[in-house]
């Protein structure tokens, strides 16, 4: 969108978003005549309307709604970018920004921020917990340098280091009759509502395909988007749920846990954006989670 300021980008894309002139006015904390006087100089400039009125709302035009995911784009980009700047301008050369899944994020990463805390304390750690797609995103766009995820199968631009493995083990409300039982297995779960994750995931898949060598059925009742997702759930006694073992489940009252029979395994990988040069303070952080990870997994 060569003919179009930041400004009128950032004004463009805040009305999209709220669907009125007084909301997007409110996103950008600044008044609504501006507003609308930013958005009509972008429409003279452009030489087509970006926005009818009707009824008094405004409804982009098909122009507008072809521009806007375009704009999206560049606007994240943008977003980045201040951001980068404010954090520079602040003195914050030394910022780690890292992602990761809930397992990792629940029982690697305390350990490996709080040793790195100790060697770095100047330095801003931005954490975030994120799904595996969401942290692609913020790998390419720069809301992340460092991300770990329960998965080695990513895109080509996404580099994979393996940090180790994690089983699986079933989670159980209290006095289940599993409680008698040193592991479970496939023919044991058929009898019961599975609590797990959705088919066309990793771990999803992995746990289909153990099942099927071994000639059981493995069909969840409750599917979750992330192993977190069972806690409440089990602990309700909705049913038993077959998780990644690597979230500190014992700090959870309430549950039981017993390990899976089949050998069900999990990567633990590190991933950064393929081609991109850490800076001293992201590659001590790497240096850390891989540390964490050889006591751990």
């Amino acid at each position: 969108m060569p003919d179009m300021r930041a400004r009128q980008l950032e004004v463009f894309t805040a009305v999209m978003r709220a669907g009125t002139v007084t909301g997007a006015a409110r996103l950008l904390n600044t008044s609504q005549p501006a507003l609308s006087q930013i958005l009509a100089h972008a429409e003279d400039e452009l030489g087509f309307a970006l926005f009818e009125r009707v009824k008094g709302r405004l409804r982009p035009t098909p122009e507008a709604v072809e521009l806007y995911p375009e704009a999206e784009r560049l606007f994240a980009g943008l977003e980045g970018l201040r951001r980068k700047t404010d954090d520079l301008r602040v003195g914050r050369a030394g910022l780690v920004r890292i992602a990761a899944s809930p397992p990792p994020a629940l029982a690697l990463l305390p350990q490996s921020m709080m040793a790195y805390r100790e060697s770095h304390p100047e330095v801003l750690i931005r954490s975030h917990v994120a799904p595996i797609a969401t942290m692609i995103d913020m790998l390419r766009g720069g809301d992340a340098v460092l991300a770990i995820a329960l998965d080695d199968t990513l895109p080509p631009d996404i580099a994979v280091e393996p940090l180790g493995n994690t089983s699986m083990c079933c989670l159980l409300p209290p006095g289940h009759r599993f409680e008698s039982l040193d592991r479970v297995s496939f023919a044991d779960l058929e009898s019961e509502t599975l609590i797990s994750y959705r088919k066309l995931t990793r771990p999803g898949e992995e746990l289909a395909v153990a099942a099927g060598a071994d000639g059981a059925a493995f069909d969840v009742g409750v599917e979750i988007d992330g192993s977190i997702g069972a806690l409440g759930l089990v602990a309700a006694g909705v049913g038993v749920g077959v998780v990644d073992s690597m979230l500190p489940w014992q700090h959870f009252a309430g549950l039981e846990r017993r390990p899976l029979a089949a050998e069900v395994v999990l990567p633990v990988s590190l991933l950064t954006l393929r081609g991109k040069t850490l800076s001293r303070a992201e590659a001590a952080m790497a240096e850390e989670i891989r540390r964490t990870a050889r006591t751990l997994l």
